[in-house]
């Protein structure tokens, strides 16, 4: 049965190991038992699945994965963490817990090894890394069926807020091309220890069996929308212009534009996915034609 998810719990293998928090591994270890009852309900766990949890901390989370899931794999990057997990998931015969840096691991192989099982992520993302862990899952095409992450709140809001707002960038639109952004819940900094500066969200990302756009290349796509949001202020025309890694000329980029109906000074910050999609294939086909 799951001991941790509460305050002295939490505080009382802390001190039984000495451990000390990393702040360069953004550890924060939740403390909130209800939080966590929303996490494992919203991620829809089954026994048929696998989980992936990225950063288990303590175990808090893994030992509520491991009484729902088939199997748990849990990758934690501290190695001052490992005897602690060892401890605290000992009970439970279904978990494999990695000392490793996530972004370093072949995480389709892992995904393949499972034999068709499926696999979710589930995880308590930390701060510092979040968006190249999520570009990471998606970018890389591991064939997840959905991720269900606590993370910053004004990262979540990002993944979900669509064109016209401030928070509306390269992130929004990369998590909506891969998947469908669900916010579940908000979680104050008080459901945690230590208690970080900022309040987090738990947003759940149900992937999409196929884009809702179509990109000719994807790999474009993507730097298309990064050049244009690189220098906000900027318009979309220069702001490719001056990409050099795209090889397009301002004319090249404000043609694309008139046959879309937009006019040269429009900003990347006003169009859609469809419309970046649409403008990555007009661009890719200039630069295909000059080289």
């Amino acid at each position: 049965m799951a001991t941790l998810g509460n305050r002295r719990n939490t505080a009382e293998i802390i001190d039984k190991y000495h451990f000390s928090f990393q702040k360069k591994f953004g550890q924060n270890f939740l403390v909130d038992s209800s939080i966590l009852d929303k996490i494992i309900e919203s991620a829809q766990v089954t026994k048929k699945d696998c989980v992936l949890e990225i950063g288990p901390g303590i175990g808090t989370m893994t030992q509520r994965l491991a009484e729902e899931a088939g199997e748990v794999i849990a990758v934690e990057i501290d190695k001052n963490l490992i005897p602690v997990l060892q401890e605290t998931l000992s009970a439970y015969d279904n978990v494999t817990v990695i000392n490793a840096d996530i972004l370093k691991l072949d995480l389709n192989q892992i995904v393949e090894e499972r034999a068709g099982k499926p696999v979710k992520v589930v995880a308590n993302l930390p701060y510092y890394i979040t968006t190249p862990i999520i570009m990471a899952l998606f970018e890389r095409k591991v064939p997840l069926q959905s991720v269900t992450i606590m993370v910053q709140k004004e990262v979540a809001d990002r993944m979900r807020v669509g064109p016209g707002t401030k928070e509306y960038g390269a992130l929004s639109l990369a998590v909506q091309y891969y998947a469908k952004p669900e916010i579940i819940t908000r979680v104050p900094a008080s459901c945690f220890m230590p208690k970080p500066n900022v309040d987090s969200t738990v947003i759940k990302l149900t992937r999409y069996e196929n884009a809702p756009v179509k990109a000719e290349d994807e790999a474009w796509l993507f730097a298309v929308i990064r050049a244009s949001f690189n220098q906000r202020r900027k318009t979309l025309v220069n702001g490719l212009a001056n990409a050099g890694s795209l090889g397009v000329d301002r004319k090249q980029v404000e043609d694309a534009l008139a046959e879309m109906g937009l006019v040269a000074t429009v900003r990347g910050e006003t169009l859609t996915l469809e419309q970046f999609a649409e403008l990555s294939n007009r661009l890719l086909q200039e630069h295909r034609n000059t080289i």
